[in-house]
């Protein structure tokens, strides 16, 4: 029986290249050659760490790490900017999850919405994944397409099509 995952999940090694395109820009802009501004990346907790000398100076390191991250394409939905700046000490720093996985809540909409569009597939939340088992695979193709379609907050990615 024909089936295909639908997961939220960041390339690492395309966010780690971005990582470094915004180390280098923060060495060579005008405005920030010179400050204490680092960004440093944790890839076991999947964070990222801005850190600098005041707000106007962290706003421009998170502009640039936006713009990067979506020129090396990894989706700037799957950052959590929710957290505020913390000072410590003459730094400010921030630190920016990086979501991995579909949650409970989103994987019940995304499932509502390909049961409410009356395709004959059944979907199974498994963890954060969902699988989606259907008799053709014109069938999964039209759930990649209602996923695509649909704003679900998150970036979504299609794996293990099998027929």
């Amino acid at each position: 029986m024909p089936s295909v995952d639908i997961l939220s999940k960041v390339d690492l090694q395309m966010l780690d290249n971005a990582i470094n395109v915004v180390k280098r820009e923060i060495e060579s802009r005008y405005d920030l050659r010179g400050t204490n501004s680092t960004i440093e990346v944790d890839k076991k907790a999947l964070t990222i760490k801005l850190s600098t000398e005041d707000h106007m100076k962290l706003d421009a390191v998170l502009d640039i790490l936006l713009e990067r991250s979506g020129k090396q394409k990894v989706d700037v939905r799957s950052f959590d900017l929710k957290e505020e700046p913390v000072p410590s000490g003459k730094t400010l720093y921030r630190i920016i999850k990086v979501k991995q996985g579909i949650d409970r809540e989103t994987a019940k909409k995304i499932s509502k919405a390909i049961k409410d569009s009356g395709l004959k597939v059944q979907p199974q939340i498994m963890d954060d994944l969902i699988r989606v088992n259907g008799k053709k695979i014109d069938d999964l193709q039209a759930v990649m397409a209602l996923c695509r379609e649909k704003d679900f907050e998150i970036p979504l990615t299609f794996d293990n099509m099998k027929s």
